[in-house]
């Protein structure tokens, strides 16, 4: 997965062009029938179109414009990858960062690396 390929950490893959040329409005049946078992991945695994649109229920959209903010508002987190980093900024005073205490393996993470 390439960044030119991924937009807010989801790579719609072929999918992103079937949306973009589907006829709209549409609704969530007409969609996951043509639709429903292609793949969207993500940093953290990937989904079906159908696992991530079908919780929403019966939706009308009105552009592939909405139906990609439905796919992001559904792969949550496991769009984000490692949470919390930013190489910009360190933690401001008495901010709690999720990964500054343990490493990906639940270990305490070395404190020896300083930030500007």
């Amino acid at each position: 997965m390439t960044d030119d390929e991924t937009e807010m950490g989801v790579d719609f893959g072929d999918l992103e062009e079937d949306i973009e040329n589907h006829d709209y409005p549409a609704d969530t049946e007409e969609l996951l029938d043509a639709y429903g078992d292609e793949t969207v991945t993500f940093s953290e695994g990937e989904a079906t179109f159908r696992e991530l649109l079908e919780p929403m229920g019966d939706q009308s959209y009105e552009s592939a414009e909405g139906v990609r903010t439905a796919v992001f508002n559904m792969v949550g987190d496991e769009a984000i990858g490692r949470k919390n980093y930013s190489d910009r900024t360190p933690p401001a005073p008495g901010e709690d960062r999720q990964d500054e205490d343990e490493d990906e393996s639940g270990q305490e993470a070395s404190r020896d690396q300083e930030s500007f």
